[in-house]
């Protein structure tokens, strides 16, 4: 008997999503870090909680993950323009 395999619902993701949790330890800072991230909106996060009084099961998507990751990359400074120093005995008449 050869096995089927069944299409996926509509809605269901194949991406993988990690718990706050999970996601500190892979950068190596602490749960309440990445929590404040969530809280403050700069990391998207779904509560997955059955009730809505408990407390929040967050679940984070992988694209999220990574937009997150792109947000706080380090932009190397701008360079510097230097502005020329004018002769003072040059007056300037706009």
């Amino acid at each position: 008997m050869a096995t089927e395999t069944l299409p996926k619902p509509a809605g269901t993701s194949s991406r993988r999503k990690v718990t706050p949790p999970q996601y500190a330890r892979e950068l190596g800072v602490d749960t309440a870090k990445v929590l404040k991230w969530i809280h403050s909106g700069e990391l998207k996060a779904a509560d997955f909680s059955t009730n809505r009084g408990q407390k929040p099961r967050f679940l984070i998507d992988q694209a999220d993950i990574l937009t997150f990751e792109l947000s706080r990359t380090v932009q190397p400074p701008a360079p510097r323009v230097r502005r020329r120093r004018t002769d003072p005995a040059v007056h300037q008449f706009f």
